[in-house]
């Protein structure tokens, strides 16, 4: 579709129509301008109706980066949809429409809306979406989103959802997730614990680079490549540097930028001959990161929080929830760079930390440097806990992904350490694993959703467990 018939089409939902309706559109009296297209006088002739029908925040900034499958000189097609009152994985909404359901971006549980469908394929596969338009009937807890590419974007799900809502949204979907199982039934989710930066909190940026060299993003439901002048969840740093390599990272399709919040550091990857121009020093593998005064060294492929704030909380919080006595054997299980075995070594006798990736191993000794109560283990979780005869205390599982694998779980129940917190950010999977760690004999103490990721669907799971029974 050219730019000139989006911004019609923009002009004719502004006015509170569909195209059908339109019976004249003078073009010569609309302006188009850098905000887009708006009627200079009555050029538009159709029944009076108002755009915001309810007061909603306007829904037109959905439009113009959204690309239709439907042929260049056809309508966008359109729906009425009423959304379901809970939410989908992708922290979509969900809603009836012909014949099964479809997930709508941009929406928010309870709403009726007017949604553009977009007909696709993904993997083989037909899919079906829909991306509000308009809002007939407005939730409460609607906002104006402030970022000018947010729905052609896609990264954030959320902003325009108030956040106070955003945390009840995220405790009712791993409400939803427990109640699939009759073990789990009437555990009680604690409230969300929010996050002090709303945005500008994001400490790693991965950005997709246009033919000439340009950063930004991709529309997950289009496919859509958004160039980008700034994202307002990456700190200022980041966008900085990403503006600066604006036309010069023709080198690469992707492109990884870490930013240390408290070291003023950053690791770029791949390595590009535009980093000079930065006083940046290229070819670096690895950067410092410091959370609660310690300095870790991660490298490119390793896992680090995002966010340091509320990493640091999350590190606070799960060693509250253990309430270690200074003799606790602990088993930081998917240790990652040691983060939780660093940090708590001081407040245990020993931890043993076991992690998969050599790379990770290396920079777990080289970040505990020092200490002498951590042990790095290189090696599957499953091999390694599935051999351990020694019965720890207490046992952390930061499981990114999918879930534990079932012989972690088996060997859990074999072990039944008194305590056990399983950090997730899959509510789905750890619903999914505490039950069978449940049906094994261990008993859930609490579950504290924490947001690590606000204007997103994403939500980290603190959950402690305790062994009432050990079995051989």
């Amino acid at each position: 579709m050219k730019l000139r018939d989006r911004a019609l089409l923009e002009v004719i939902y502004a006015a509170g129509l569909r195209v059908s309706e339109v019976r004249d559109l003078n073009v010569n009296d609309i302006n188009f301008g850098n905000e887009g297209a708006s009627r200079s006088r009555e050029g538009l002739e159709a029944a009076s109706r108002p755009y915001r029908r309810s007061g909603a925040p306007s829904a037109v900034p959905y439009l113009h980066e959204v690309t239709s499958v439907r042929p260049d000189d056809q309508p966008p097609e359109l729906a009425e949809l009423t959304l379901f009152d809970e939410i989908g994985p992708l922290g979509d909404c969900l809603a009836d429409f012909e014949d099964g359901r479809i997930n709508v971006f941009g929406g928010i549980p309870g709403e009726r809306v007017v949604a553009r469908i977009v007909r696709y394929r993904r993997r083989r596969k037909r899919m079906v979406s829909g991306i509000v338009q308009d809002v007939v009937t407005a939730s409460p807890h609607r906002v104006s989103a402030p970022c000018q590419y947010f729905g052609a974007c896609t990264g954030c799900q959320w902003q325009h959802v108030s956040y106070n809502h955003q945390l009840a949204l995220k405790r009712g979907y791993v409400e939803r997730n427990f109640s699939e199982y009759p073990s789990l039934s009437g555990t009680n989710i604690e409230p969300c614990i929010p996050a002090p930066s709303l945005y500008g909190y994001r400490n790693h940026a991965r950005y997709t680079i246009r033919r000439e060299g340009s950063p930004g993003f991709v529309n997950r439901i289009t496919r859509r490549f958004v160039q980008t002048d700034e994202c307002l969840l990456m700190t200022p740093g980041i966008n900085r540097l990403a503006d600066g390599l604006k036309g010069r990272a023709q080198e690469t399709s992707q492109l990884s930028i870490r930013y240390g919040v408290n070291t003023d550091d950053w690791l770029i990857q791949p390595t590009l001959k535009s980093e000079q121009i930065f006083r940046w020093s290229p070819g670096r593998v690895t950067t410092p990161r410091k959370l609660l005064g310690r300095t870790f060294r991660i490298a490119s492929p390793s896992f680090f929080q995002v966010n340091t704030e509320q990493a640091e909380r999350l590190a606070e919080l799960v060693g509250r929830t253990l309430e270690l006595s200074g003799r606790e054997l602990v088993v930081d299980a998917y240790a990652g760079v040691g983060t939780f075995a660093i940090l708590l070594a001081d407040s245990v006798n020993r931890v043993v930390a076991i992690e998969e990736s050599a790379a990770a191993v290396r920079g777990c000794a080289a970040n505990a440097s020092g200490i002498e109560n951590v042990e790095f283990i290189e090696g599957k979780t499953e091999d390694v806990l599935d051999s351990m005869q020694a019965r720890p205390d207490a046992v952390i599982l930061d499981r990114h992904g999918p879930g534990c694998h079932p012989t972690v779980l088996e060997a859990l129940i074999r072990l039944a350490p008194e305590r056990t917190v399983y950090v997730s950010c899959d509510p789905e999977a750890l619903a999914r694993d505490l039950d069978v760690l449940v049906r094994g004999g261990f008993r859930i103490e609490s579950v504290r959703p924490i947001d690590m990721f606000p204007q997103t669907h994403h939500v980290e799971t603190v959950a402690l467990l305790e062994g009432v029974s050990r079995k051989y």
